[in-house]
């Protein structure tokens, strides 16, 4: 009669239940994936951050926008308190509106390999001028429901 062997030890989160001071820089910033629960099945995760900031590469200002990160897990997800960390990060990093978006979501698809994923960066007025970036790593899955970010356009007070 033949065993069935152990199952792997599943990843434990290493930010979870600990004092985690906010990384210096994205760069040091350690995310955390754990085992899709649901793998095998599509369905959208969406994690919002309404106040994050990052600082201008030119006058070392914060800028501030509104982030929508959804994505379809593959294998795994990641870990909700390393995101929070990851993003907290991104206080003392300059970077364009541009490149701090996309930079984040190609992080997020790289490591985490999630079958699609998509960011918008809702930006507030820099210069008077609002900036909204927009990245997906491709078509989403045919059978995806995919709700709308619900962020509105800027509008000024008029």
């Amino acid at each position: 009669m033949e065993s069935t062997p152990p199952s792997a030890p599943k990843p434990t989160p290493q930010f979870l239940g600990r004092d985690t001071p906010l990384p210096a820089s994205p760069e040091e910033a350690v995310l955390d994936y754990v085992p899709n629960p649901r793998a095998g099945l599509t369905y959208l995760v969406r994690f919002v951050s309404p106040e994050f900031t990052s600082l201008c590469p030119v006058t070392n200002q914060p800028d501030f926008a509104h982030l929508v990160i959804d994505y379809v897990p593959g294998e795994t997800i990641v870990e909700s308190k390393s995101l929070k960390l990851f993003l907290g990060s991104f206080r003392n990093h300059n970077g364009f509106h541009e490149d701090v978006t996309v930079g984040i979501g190609v992080r997020l698809f790289e490591e985490m390999r999630p079958q699609w994923l998509r960011i918008g960066g809702y930006w507030y007025p820099r210069g008077g001028i609002p900036i909204d970036v927009f990245w997906q790593s491709g078509a989403p899955p045919a059978d995806l429901w995919l709700p709308d970010q619900g962020v509105p356009s800027y509008r000024g007070r008029g």
